[in-house]
């Protein structure tokens, strides 16, 4: 299996970002990935707080 690009801890603050209003599209180009890894990260760490992950 292969291992994610991005830890825990570098994912939540993206999430975040996106929470505070930052269109998704420009998040996955500024960051390289794709907008299905996007919503995959916020099903799983959606309901998180940083300190939690």
């Amino acid at each position: 299996m292969k291992s994610s690009r991005f830890t825990d801890s570098q994912i939540i603050p993206i999430l975040k970002q996106a929470e505070g209003g930052s269109p998704v599209a420009e998040l996955c180009r500024e960051h390289s990935f794709s907008s299905a890894t996007f919503y995959k990260w916020r099903a799983k760490f959606g309901a998180l707080d940083p300190h939690q992950a």
